[in-house]
C-alpha cells in the first residue's frame, strides 16, 4: 500500500520532531504532514528528560559566557557557529513554548533558573524535574489538534532515494515503513523527510533511555548515503538508581546542582579529588570519577545526598525523583540514593547543516540523530532540548520556503517480501540483541582500550552478518529492525572509537589516555560507500 504523498515526512515524535512539524503547519498551512512513531507518540527520549533547558534569562548572566561554557566542556571540537546560533536562539525557543502552553516554575514573577554541571551561572528553565514531560505534553497537544497525520506504531524499514540514470541515486522521495498493526512494510512517498528519531544509547546494557533509542536515524542515514560524525562520543549520565527494578531510572544532574554530593559506601566525599568544581564537573568527569571509585572499590554503586537540604525543598524541586525513589524504599529527604552511571546521550550523528540539511537533498535530521556541532567531545546538561528547538526551528523556515520549488515526486517501487517466510527462531533475534548491548558496556564503554576496541569490532562484524542473512531470509519485525540498526550503529560508533588516538570528551582510552596536543582537534567523519553526491557546509 502506498499513502498520499506528504509535503513532509517526519521520523519521530519528540521535541525535534514536533517543532519542525508545528512549524511548517504555522508557515504553511495547507501543507501535508505526517509523524510516524515507534510506539506511542509520547513514548520518546523527550517526556523523560528531567533537569530543563539552558537559555541566558538573567541579567548577571551573558550569550557569551553560555558560548563559553558551551565550548569548554565540548573539549575543543564543537563548532562555534552552531554554538553561536543555539545559543543565541535560547530566549526566542523558551518563549515559544510558553506560546505553546508549556508552563515553567517561577519565582516572585520571574522563571526559576537552576543550575547544572558545566554552567557557570544559573540558566536551566525548567518544570520541577520534569520538564521533558511538560514539553512533549503540551507539543502533542498542539500537534493532535494541527491537522497533521499522525501514525503510532510504525517504524521505518529505510529511506526512499530518486533513482537516476546509470544507477545513480538523487533526492530522498519518501521511506518504507514497517506498519505493527497489520504487520507488512507500506511505502509514504514525501517531498521532504526530518530524520527525529533519536539516539543510540540502547547499543549499551545500562542506559537511561527508552527502548526505542536504537539508532534507527543514524543507521538509516547511512545507510541512504549520509556522512556521520563524532559517534565515538557517547554520554554516560553519572547518576542513575541503582535497583534491580528501577530500570536504570536517571537522577536529575539538578540534584548535584542544588547541593547534592556523591559519596562512597564510607560516607565520605570523593569529586573534589577528580575536578576542582567537584559535583559539578562536567558530566564525563563524573561518570569516570564514578566508575574509577566502583573499580578501585568493588562497588556496585556510589550515593548521591541531598539529605542536607530541608525536606519541603526536595520535594518541592525534585517531585518526580522523590516519588519514584520512593517506590524502591529509598527516602531521599533523610538518606542517600544508591547511583550508577548509564548510557545517556548519543552527542555525534547524521552530519547537518545548520538547518537542519544532511548530505542528501530533502532529507533533514534534527535533535540527537544529528550531529551540528553544538556538543563537540561532551554534551553540556541541558543544551539538548535546546537544539531541537531552535535548530528544529530553523529546519521548518527552509523547507516552508523550498516546497514550491520541489519536483513532483517519482512513482516508489513496492517492497518486494515475495522471498520472505515467516521466522520461527525470533530466539535468535532476542540473544543477537543481548549479546550486542553486553559486549558494548564491557568493551565500548566509559573506558577503553584498543584490545578491548578490536575484540568489540571482531564480535560485530560476526553479529552483522548474522543478522542481515536473518533480516534477508525472513518477514521483518520491530525487534529486527531495532537489532539491524543497532548492529550498524554499534560498528560506526567501534570503528569512530579507533579512529581517535587519543583521550578527548567522553572518548577515554588508557592506551591514549591525554590529548594529542601536536595536531589540532579534529572531528571523527565516517564516509559510506555511497555517499552522496551533495555535501553540507
Amino acid at each position: 500500500m502506498e499513502t498520499a504523498p506528504f509535503d513532509l515526512l517526519v521520523i519521530g515524535s519528540g521535541a525535534a520532531g514536533m517543532t519542525v512539524a508545528l512549524g511548517l503547519l504555522a508557515q504553511r498551512p495547507g501543507a501535508r504532514v505526517g509523524v510516524l512513531s515507534k510506539s506511542d507518540l509520547s513514548e520518546g527520549s523527550t517526556k523523560y528528560a528531567q533537569g530543563g533547558i539552558a537559555a541566558v534569562l538573567d541579567a548577571t548572566d551573558s550569550i557569551e559566557a553560555h558560548i563559553r561554557d558551551t565550548l569548554i566542556a565540548g573539549g575543543g571540537l564543537c563548532y562555534e557557529p552552531a554554538v553561536r546560533a543555539v545559543v543565541e536562539g535560547a530566549p526566542a525557543a523558551i518563549r515559544w513554548l510558553i506560546a505553546n502552553g508549556v508552563v515553567f516554575d517561577s519565582e516572585h514573577g520571574d522563571l526559576h533558573l537552576t543550575r547544572e554541571g558545566g554552567h557557570s551561572h544559573r540558566r536551566i528553565v525548567h518544570s520541577a524535574d520534569a520538564t521533558g514531560l511538560a514539553v512533549q505534553t503540551s507539543l502533542e497537544a498542539r500537534l493532535r489538534e494541527s491537522g497533521a497525520v499522525l501514525f503510532e506504531d510504525h517504524n521505518v524499514v529505510d529511506l526512499i532515494r530518486e533513482r537516476l540514470p546509470q544507477g545513480r541515486q538523487g533526492r530522498c522521495v519518501g521511506a518504507y515503513v514497517f506498519d505493527r498493526g497489520d504487520g507488512r512494510v507500506h511505502r509514504f512517498p514525501a517531498r521532504t523527510v526530518l530524520l527525529a528519531s533519536g539516539g543510540a544509547s540502547k547499543v549499551y546494557l545500562y542506559s537511561s533511555n527508552p527502548d526505542g533509542s536504537t539508532g534507527d536515524g543514524i543507521a538509516m542515514a547511512w545507510r541512504a548515503g549520509c556522512r556521520v560524525g563524532n559517534l565515538e562520543f557517547a554520554q554516560f549520565h553519572p547518576t542513575c538508581l541503582y535497583h534491580p527494578r528501577a530500570k536504570s531510572f536517571l537522577v536529575t544532574e539538578a540534584v548535584r546542582g542544588e547541593g547534592g554530593r556523591l559519596l562512597r559506601p564510607d560516607g565520605t566525599r570523593f569529586m573534589d579529588e577528580y575536578d576542582s568544581r567537584g559535583e559539578l564537573a562536567p558530566r564525563d568527569i563524573v561518570a569516570r570519577a564514578i566508575d574509577d571509585v566502583m573499580k578501585r572499590l568493588g562497588c556496585d554503586c556510589v550515593y548521591l545526598d541531598i539529605s542536607h537540604r530541608p525536606a519541603e525543598f526536595i520535594t518541592q524541586h525534585f517531585p518526580t525523583v522523590y516519588a519514584e525513589a520512593l517506590k524502591y524504599g529509598f527516602d531521599m529527604t533523610r538518606e542517600p540514593l544508591p547511583v550508577v552511571p548509564a548510557a545517556h546521550y548519543t552527542c555525534g550523528g547524521v552530519i547537518t547543516d545548520l538547518a537542519g540539511r544532511t548530505d542528501v537533498d530533502n532529507l533533514y535530521a534534527v535533535g540527537e540523530v544529528a550531529c551540528t556541532g553544538l556538543h563537540g567531545a561532551n554534551r553540556m546538561a541541558s543544551n539538548s532540548l535546546l537544539e531541537c528547538l531552535v535548530i528544529g526551528a530553523a529546519a521548518a523556515r527552509d523547507i516552508a520556503g523550498k516546497l514550491d520549488e520541489i519536483p513532483t515526486l517519482p512513482a516508489l517501487a513496492p517492497w518486494d517480501e515475495t522471498w520472505v517466510t515467516d521466522s520461527d527462531e525470533e530466539v535468535v533475534v532476542s540473544h543477537n540483541w543481548d549479546e550486542l548491548r553486553r559486549f558494548m558496556w564491557d568493551y565500548v564503554g566509559i573506558v577503553r582500550s584498543t584490545k578491548r576496541l578490536e575484540r568489540a569490532r571482531h564480535r560485530v562484524k560476526l553479529l552483522h552478518s548474522e543478522i542481515e542473512d536473518y533480516y534477508g531470509s525472513f518477514r521483518v519485525t520491530s525487534d529486527l529492525l531495532e537489532l539491524r540498526n543497532l548492529v550498524t550503529v554499534a560498528d560506526l560508533i567501534i570503528r569512530s572509537a579507533l579512529a581517535r588516538r587519543e583521550s578527548r570528551g567522553l572518548h577515554y582510552t588508557i592506551d591514549f589516555p591525554t590529548l594529542d596536543t601536536v595536531a589540532p582537534p579534529q572531528n571523527t567523519i565516517l564516509v559510506p560507500k555511497t555517499f552522496a553526491a551533495r555535501r553540507v557546509a
